[in-house]
């Protein structure tokens, strides 16, 4: 008698590309470019929203945490990755979180130390979470299912909310300005680059401390589109 294979019966070649690949992009120097850029974007993007709108911090944030769903799930339904619905998706993550620490901030009036405290340790449940679901490769460049990918999703909503945080207590709190506070984030990712050369941290450690510090990068830029020439911007207006 014939012993029956445990692997089970071969995949197909459509089975097989499904299994293997990623549902999301590869970190590569231009993701970063793209990714403050859709930063900027988001920000701006809410700013003239909330400007023009007038509908007030909660009304904002439902409106954009529906855009933000809506895309998830479309996101979630597709068979592999594709870069237009990853990046609309990214961009309205941010339009999310910086509305979202708004409303948190005016709703329970943490304070941007407490907030962030607060956010940070959100951030590691959820990366917690994520890391134990995910395959045995942990990788940040390697979601393979829809359910880690939600998770991973989650995850960006948490750290762009961090990263508003952290903007806002660098510019408000610390009074730090428009020029200084791209400077300093800018060379705290350079940082973080060299760091994840050099020490022997997991990648996605690394990754996640980038997407935290690409917020309070992209909200530098967006005001320098803004700003008027004596805060250091160049007043081009939301």
């Amino acid at each position: 008698m014939k012993a029956s294979d445990p692997a089970g019966p071969p995949l197909g070649t459509g089975e097989l590309e499904c299994a293997t690949a990623s549902r999301v992009p590869r970190v590569v120097p231009s993701y970063w470019v793209i990714a403050i850029a859709s930063t900027v974007l988001g920000t701006v993007g809410s700013d003239v929203f909330a400007v023009q709108g007038g509908l007030g911090y909660g009304a904002n944030l439902l409106v954009f945490l529906a855009l933000f769903l809506i895309v998830l799930r479309l996101k979630l339904s597709a068979r592999r990755h594709g870069p237009l619905a990853y990046w609309v998706l990214f961009t309205a993550s941010a339009m999310v979180g910086t509305t979202g620490f708004g409303f948190i901030d005016r709703v329970f009036s943490l304070g941007y130390a407490s907030g962030s405290g607060l956010l940070a340790l959100f951030l590691v449940v959820i990366l917690a979470l994520w890391y134990e679901n995910q395959e045995p490769s942990r990788s940040v460049e390697r979601v393979q299912t829809a359910s880690d990918e939600a998770i991973y999703w989650v995850a960006f909503l948490v750290a762009n909310t961090l990263g508003t945080s952290a903007s806002h207590f660098l510019s408000r709190e610390l009074g730090i300005g428009v020029m200084q506070r791209a400077i300093l984030i800018g060379g705290l990712l350079l940082l973080a680059a060299l760091a994840h050369r050099l020490t022997k941290l997991s990648s996605a450690f690394w990754f996640w401390t980038a997407v935290v510090l690409t917020r309070p990068l992209g909200a530098a830029f967006a005001a320098m589109l803004v700003e008027s020439p004596v805060k250091g911007g160049l007043s081009l207006g939301a």
